[in-house]
């Protein structure tokens, strides 16, 4: 069931690439709320807007906002004709996207033509929080480095969500984004994470690829019970398609839950039972005591055997950062609260640019 609300907007908080942030007027109480103009089109001060309102009022990890539903001011508009690859099918937001290998789409050829990734790095991450760190690190390192964000359809739907992914592509460090799926909002629309890869490596002309979901991801406590199991399948289509595939592990020793202490449950699942094809697992330097755990977990779990391990020894995240002006956070820590998960997404960056993409 979808909880809705009428309100009134009273304020434009913030309007970025087909999102705009507004504070409504619910029963005399102010609330934020987004807008996603692809969808609904523009909203204006004095709109009364239909709020969905369900994650909010069930305290869920939307940043605490509402979502419009339908601007009642906003009159109905047509469509282009243009494409008819649908996304959200067969629900009241089912919308019209031109996917670039639709049959009247100029890039339909290229899919047909297409042989090989060629040896593409692409780094394949679970969690949207891995983006910033990796794309970053990338970019420091070579500045005319063309990259390319996919998101999947694991976790949030609409690109315009990602803060990140906005912030990155106006300091330059993204080229291009692709959404796969039921995901959208990039600068491509495919159907799957093959035709996406094919679109970064043909149609972009990207050097790397980075693949995460978008902000949120769903974990139950159970063994596969969490949409990140999807870095499996991603990892051996990149392999399928003669790309070079690095899967990010998920490393922390800040979180509380025992599931995730060292070397996630997640990263041990995907990497032990989901994926079916070799991938890079790439390590930063850790301390001591830490090392020996993650170094136990790999071996009581396979890992060494299944896959390719390397370590880098630098770790260069802090002044990344500092360089481009960027934050990271991810499950509400910070670079100083979780060093060791922020290492781990910078290492195959800095692995790929020192090892594959030396020029």
């Amino acid at each position: 069931m979808i909880s809705m609300r009428r309100g009134k907007v009273i304020k434009i908080i913030n309007k970025l690439e087909g999102r705009t942030d507004v504070l409504v007027n619910i029963d005399n109480k102010n609330e934020k709320a987004i807008n996603y103009d692809y969808l609904t089109g523009t909203v204006r001060v004095d709109d009364n807007v239909v709020l969905n309102t369900t994650a909010v009022e069930l305290g869920l990890g939307t940043g605490g906002y509402h979502f419009v539903m339908y601007n009642l001011n906003n009159r109905v508009q047509g469509i282009s004709k243009e494409g008819h690859i649908m996304k959200l099918r067969y629900t009241p937001f089912q919308i019209k996207t031109y996917a670039a290998e639709e049959q009247n789409s100029p890039y339909h050829d290229v899919f047909h033509e297409f042989e090989s990734l060629d040896k593409m790095p692409v780094i394949v991450g679970t969690l949207h929080s891995m983006l910033v760190p990796v794309a970053s690190t990338l970019k420091y390192l070579n500045d005319s480095l063309k990259i390319v964000f996919i998101m999947t359809d694991g976790a949030a739907l609409p690109l315009y969500l990602s803060n990140n992914v906005y912030e990155l592509k106006k300091k330059g460090i993204i080229y291009k984004t692709v959404t796969l799926g039921h995901a959208f909002g990039g600068d491509y629309e495919v159907v799957n994470i093959y035709n996406a890869l094919i679109v970064a490596k043909e149609i972009a002309k990207c050097d790397v690829a980075i693949v995460t979901m978008g902000p949120g991801i769903i974990g139950t406590g159970t063994p596969y019970g969490f949409t990140g199991v999807e870095q499996g399948y991603i990892v051996d289509a990149v392999n399928d398609l003669g790309g070079t595939p690095f899967a990010v592990p998920r490393i922390t020793f800040r979180d509380k839950r025992k599931r995730h202490y060292g070397l996630s449950h997640h990263s041990i699942t995907v990497l032990g039972k989901i994926m079916k094809t070799r991938s890079n697992v790439v390590l930063p330097e850790l301390s001591m005591q830490y090392e020996k755990i993650i170094e136990r977990q790999l071996e009581e779990n396979n890992l060494t055997h299944k896959h390719n391990i390397f370590k880098v020894e630098k770790n260069i995240l802090k002044q990344v950062l500092e360089h481009y002006g960027l934050r990271v956070k991810s499950m509400g820590r910070s670079l100083d609260d979780d060093p060791e998960f922020f290492a781990t997404c910078s290492a195959p960056a800095i692995y790929v640019i020192d090892s594959l993409l030396k020029s």
